[in-house]
């Protein structure tokens, strides 16, 4: 994934306090995850994803 490609992504989730994932988008939220950038909470119907700390540190870089 480039990297505007996850920035736009975590501002998304950013913006969200829980961003549900949208079907097709499941491959680019598990590449976030494996980069740390968020956790996606599974023990739902709708999965769902949320920024962590390293997300954030990411979106403040320039």
């Amino acid at each position: 994934m480039e990297k505007e490609d996850i920035k736009s992504l975590l501002e998304i989730i950013d913006q969200q306090v829980s961003s549900s994932i949208l079907g097709g988008m499941e491959e680019q939220y598990e590449e976030l995850e494996e980069l740390g950038f968020i956790t996606i909470n599974r023990h739902s119907v709708q999965h769902s994803a949320s920024i962590t700390p390293l997300g954030m540190e990411y979106l403040d870089q320039d």
